[in-house]
């Protein structure tokens, strides 16, 4: 029988009691529990969601800051800032974009090339990148899309700095130039200043490789804005912290000088001061105009740019690598003495050398008769120096010459240098799988040619060298600290003697080649060597037709044009390298050379000179390149006489009457 529970009152005041103290309990955990997140919240993230509620009111926009000047030596500008008005579209806010693009196009009188441009760069843009649609535009187009912003969703109209370059095409390849940060920069730091409607970060030239130096740092601005973003009123902004000045060591006057001076050429021309190592003047030319690339270059600029056979878009001062030809017979010369030879023995020159069954040519066909190591320098023989070279091998030919410049990596701030070629047994055997140097290889690299390659800031150095006897080290950069400049090479003073009244001889000489150099100031007198270099291989049937390399063959198989010098050539001051691409001869360049150091010292002269020249090349520089970029609208268009409209390429003038070693008498 089943015993039955008794309930009493006692049993039914326990077991409430009981459970009335596990549900106290449960609340008062939950309350506590409660309590402390409230105490979390309030305190412990009271900044966190103070920050995010006033985020839905309060919006904060970057200021971008201004970039730093670049400057030259003598604080003129080069590269500036100045107040320009712009338009961008801000992709995730853009609604009906067709729509907006045909309103902005009547507001901004915007081309087909323009919108294509704003297509593209829509498609590929992230959502937060905005698209720069017009910039520098005038006043009433800004106001026009300002006022009209409520119905174009996604617009956004600013006003800022934009970046401005003086000289335009003449300081190109120098500064380089700024643009909108693409989806990789962003990518690579993840900067919010970098997606910064109206911010520019270098893209090329010194405007890159400085650019953190030149940026500077963001303000910020806060403003009150409804619930559908709509600004209230401007509460607080702090300033932007502008960027650091440029100073470089060039000259602004002479490097437009140099520039224009080297006309519509496929050309490029350094000066170095001799005492300093600082670059007074590198050029390259034909340029593209900076200003045109920060602006937002279009299609038919960069078709016209990527285009031309002379490589605009090039820095040829780095980036051009060419044979030096004759101009490193000075350094050949040096190395000859510095292993013994004498410089007066002579050496018969009858225009040719046998090596085997194989001839070497001289320049001058019919030959100098007896040289020696100075009229072989002036009158730039080629026989000279085959024979003299053969007696020493190319390995002591390479010790010098990379002691005087070539070949070398010099710490400049420029992007994408090209070294060149020092070549010896040692190089050859790496380069070609332990292939042996060859007698005909000595003979090639002696005079230019061969595997040895430089460009023309290693034969400015290799001039600046020979004429002060230390290593010189080219300097862009006026306010960088840099170590000692200009050890001693080791070279005897007196041998460095020889060379640099041989180098006098070939301009002011009675058998020098480069005579069209002469500077006819005072009693100034600079030194120098010409030097052509071959393109292609010259066939036996070429040279007994005699127009191999010169007029009468297409242009990129004419030979180029190189010159070296230094002035004055007692004491000298500057040195200057001067490359002519396919310019024929190599005494084309001692006229630029001379008129470059004229410009130092007779700038009116020099003024003169290029007034002169301008009028028969078709203007300025921004003249030639207006003409030039209606010649490649038109290109295909039918002409009045019924042919094509050319491209705007000239056809050769007649050949000038030649001198020795190519030399252009004036």
């Amino acid at each position: 029988m089943k015993r039955t529970r008794l309930i009493t009152e006692q049993s039914l005041a326990f077991t409430f009691t009981r459970r009335a103290i596990f549900l106290g309990g449960a609340q008062a955990a939950v309350g506590t529990l409660l309590a402390g997140r409230m105490a979390w919240l309030s305190i412990a993230q009271n900044e966190r969601y103070t920050s995010l509620s006033e985020s839905n009111r309060i919006q904060l926009t970057l200021v971008p800051p201004r970039r730093g000047w670049i400057i030259d030596r003598s604080g003129r500008p080069i590269a500036i800032n100045r107040t320009t008005f712009r338009v961008d579209i801000i992709p995730n806010q853009l609604k009906n974009g067709d729509a907006v693009l045909a309103q902005l196009r009547d507001l901004l009188a915007l081309t087909a090339d323009d919108l294509d441009r704003i297509r593209t760069d829509l498609a590929k843009a992230r959502g937060y990148q905005p698209v720069p649609v017009a910039e520098n535009i005038d006043y009433e187009r800004f106001a026009a899309v300002s006022v009209r912003q409520p119905s174009l969703p996604g617009v956004k109209p600013a006003s800022g700095y934009g970046r401005y370059y003086p000289a335009g095409a003449a300081m190109a390849h120098v500064t380089g130039y700024v643009g909108t940060a693409s989806a990789a920069d962003y990518d690579k730091s993840r900067d919010p200043l970098l997606i910064t409607p109206g911010f520019k970060i270098g893209k090329e030239g010194l405007e890159k490789t400085m650019d953190l130096w030149l940026r500077g740092k963001p303000g910020a601005m806060r403003s009150e804005v409804t619930a559908h973003g709509k600004v209230v009123r401007e509460l607080t902004t702090s300033p932007e912290v502008p960027g650091n000045a440029l100073q470089l060591t060039i000259d602004a006057g002479l490097q437009r000088y140099t520039a224009s001076r080297l006309g519509p050429e496929s050309a490029s021309a350094v000066m170095i001061d001799v005492k300093t190592g600082g670059i007074l003047a590198m050029a390259s030319m034909p340029a593209y105009d900076p200003n045109s690339f920060s602006d937002g270059i279009s299609h038919f600029e960069w078709d016209l740019l990527s285009n031309d056979d002379h490589l605009p878009l090039t820095n040829k001062v780095m980036q051009g690598l060419y044979p030096p030809g004759s101009t490193v017979k000075p350094m050949v010369a040096l190395a000859l003495l510095e292993a013994g030879v004498d410089p007066h023995q002579s050496v018969n020159c009858t225009g040719r050398y046998r090596l085997g069954n194989s001839y070497f040519h001289c320049w001058r066909h019919a030959g100098h008769g007896p040289v020696d190591m100075h009229r072989a320098i002036a009158s730039s023989c080629d026989v000279y120096f085959y024979t003299m070279a053969r007696l020493i091998g190319i390995d002591r030919i390479a010790a010098m010459a990379r002691k005087l410049g070539l070949g070398e990596q010099f710490d400049l701030p420029m992007p994408s240098q090209r070294y060149g070629t020092v070549p010896d047994t040692a190089w050859k055997a790496r380069r070609y799988k332990g292939a042996r140097w060859t007698t005909a290889d000595t003979l090639n690299a002696t005079i230019g040619q061969g595997y040895m390659l430089s460009n023309p800031l290693q034969l400015a150095i290799m001039a600046a060298r020979i004429a002060s006897g230390t290593a010189l080290a080219p300097r862009l950069i006026v306010n960088k600290r840099y170590g000692p400049q200009g050890a001693s090479l080791g070279i005897s003073p007196g041998h460095l003697d020889i060379v640099r009244e041989a180098m006098s001889g070939v301009i002011n000489g009675p058998f020098g080649t480069g005579f069209s150099g002469r500077l006819n100031i005072d009693d100034l007198l600079m030194a120098g060597k010409t030097g052509t270099a071959q393109v292609r291989r010259i066939t036996m049937a070429m040279r007994r037709a005699g127009n191999f390399g010169t007029h009468g063959v297409p242009w990129k198989y004419r030979d180029h044009g190189l010159f070296v010098a230094f002035a004055p050539v007692h004491d000298p001051r500057y040195a200057v390298s001067v490359v002519i691409e396919h310019g024929m001869h190599g005494a084309s360049g001692a006229p630029i050379a001379r008129d470059m150091i004229t410009y130092l010292y007779d700038r009116k002269l020099a003024e003169s000179r290029l007034a002169l020249l301008e009028q028969g090349w078709g203007g300025t520089i921004e003249q030639r390149m207006e003409r030039k970029a209606y010649a490649w609208a038109r290109r295909g268009e039918p002409s009045s006489d019924g042919a094509r409209a050319s491209s705007g390429a000239q056809s050769d003038p007649p050949p000038p009457p030649t001198g020795e070693d190519g030399s252009d008498p004036e």
